[in-house]
C-alpha cells in the first residue's frame, strides 16, 4: 500500500496516509481498519459529538506505544474543521477546541491516529450550561467491569427515586458511565453537587463496594463513583469512540437488563465490544443512547 491516497468523504478532499500502519499491534488492526470504523459510525456518533470541544488521544506508533493529549485544534486543520474556544490558564488564555460536526473531520482526525475523543460536557456555543451530568464507574483492583456494572445500575435506582432516567455504556475498558439527560437550564456548580451527593449516598448504602473518594490507595477491591467528571474543564470519552486497549474495544451504549444480565451470570466479556461487534449492534438495535441527546429532564433541588 502506498504511503498517501487522496478521498473525497462529503464532498471535502482528504489526504490519507501510512493505511497500512498496525495501531493494534495485538490483532494487526490497522489505521485503514480505524478509518473506516469511524465511517461506517458517523451516522450514530456524530450526532454526539456536535458541538462539544473535543480533546484529542493520539496514539502515532500504536496503542502500545506512547501517547499525548490535545486539546488544542491543530494549527493546519482544513477550513472545515470547526473550533470553539474556552478559556485557559495558558499562556495564550485560550483553548481552540477541534468540534466534530461532519464526517470528514471525524475521518481527518482519524487519520492522525486520535484513536480516542474525549467531549466537554457543555456545547461550544454555551460553555457554562452541561447538556448532561455524567457518572464514571471506576473498578479498583481486584473489582473489575461487573463491579462496575452492579455500581451502575444501583446509581440508576437512586437516580430514579429522584425522578431521573438515565442511560448507560460501556466504557471500552473496565468501566460503566452512565449519564443523566439534562438538555435544558442548569449550571455545572448543581450538576457537580447532584453527582456528588448522590456518589455519596452509594457510598454510605454500599461502603463495601462502594466509594466516592478520589484518592487511589482508597479504591481497592471498589467502584469509586466518579462525580467529579461533572466540571467545565472535564471531558468525558464519547459514545462509540475506540479505546486503546489490547483489542479495538469501544465505548458503547449498553441497555440496563444487558448490565443487570452480564452480573447475574458473571460473564464479564459481554461488557466488551470490539468495531465490528458495534457497527452489527447498532445495525440491529439502532443508537442506544440517542434519547441522551433529546431528553430534557428538571433536576431536583
Amino acid at each position: 500500500m502506498k504511503d498517501t491516497i487522496d478521498i473525497e468523504v462529503e464532498g471535502q478532499r482528504l489526504q490519507l496516509s501510512h493505511l497500512d500502519k498496525v495501531l493494534w499491534p495485538a490483532t494487526g488492526f490497522t489505521k485503514a481498519q480505524m478509518i473506516d470504523y469511524y465511517t461506517r459510525i458517523a451516522p450514530v456518533m456524530l450526532p454526539h459529538l456536535t458541538g462539544h470541544p473535543v480533546t484529542l488521544k493520539r496514539y502515532p506508533d500504536g496503542v502500545d506505544a506512547g501517547y499525548f493529549y490535545e486539546k488544542e485544534c491543530p494549527a493546519y486543520h482544513p477550513d472545515w474543521v470547526n473550533t470553539a474556544t474556552m478559556p485557559s490558564r495558558n499562556v495564550r488564555q485560550r483553548v481552540n477546541f477541534c468540534v466534530v460536526d461532519n464526517a470528514p473531520t471525524l475521518v481527518w482526525l482519524a487519520n492522525l491516529a486520535s484513536v480516542e475523543l474525549h467531549t466537554l460536557l457543555s456545547t461550544g456555543e454555551d460553555l457554562d450550561t452541561p447538556t448532561w451530568i455524567a457518572f464514571d464507574l471506576d473498578p479498583g483492583p481486584p473489582a473489575g467491569v461487573l463491579d462496575s456494572a452492579w455500581a451502575a445500575s444501583r446509581v440508576r435506582e437512586v437516580l430514579a427515586d429522584a425522578g431521573l432516567e438515565s442511560f448507560a455504556k460501556v466504557s471500552g475498558s473496565k468501566g460503566v458511565h452512565v449519564y443523566v439527560p439534562v438538555n435544558g437550564p442548569a449550571t455545572f456548580e448543581k450538576t457537580k453537587g447532584l453527582a456528588h451527593a448522590i456518589a455519596r449516598q452509594m457510598e454510605q448504602q454500599y461502603p463495601k463496594r462502594v466509594t466516592s473518594m478520589m484518592r487511589k490507595d482508597l479504591r481497592g477491591g471498589k467502584v469509586f463513583v466518579d462525580w467529579s467528571q461533572n466540571d467545565p474543564h472535564k471531558t468525558t470519552v464519547a459514545a462509540y469512540s475506540m479505546r486503546a486497549r489490547e483489542k479495538p474495544f469501544v465505548s458503547a451504549p449498553v441497555t440496563w437488563d444487558e448490565l443487570d444480565e452480564a452480573v447475574r451470570h458473571k460473564h464479564a466479556e459481554e461488557l466488551s465490544f470490539e468495531t465490528w461487534e458495534v457497527l452489527k449492534r447498532v445495525e440491529d438495535q439502532g443508537d442506544l443512547f440517542a434519547p441522551v441527546l433529546k431528553l430534557k429532564q428538571k433536576l431536583p433541588e
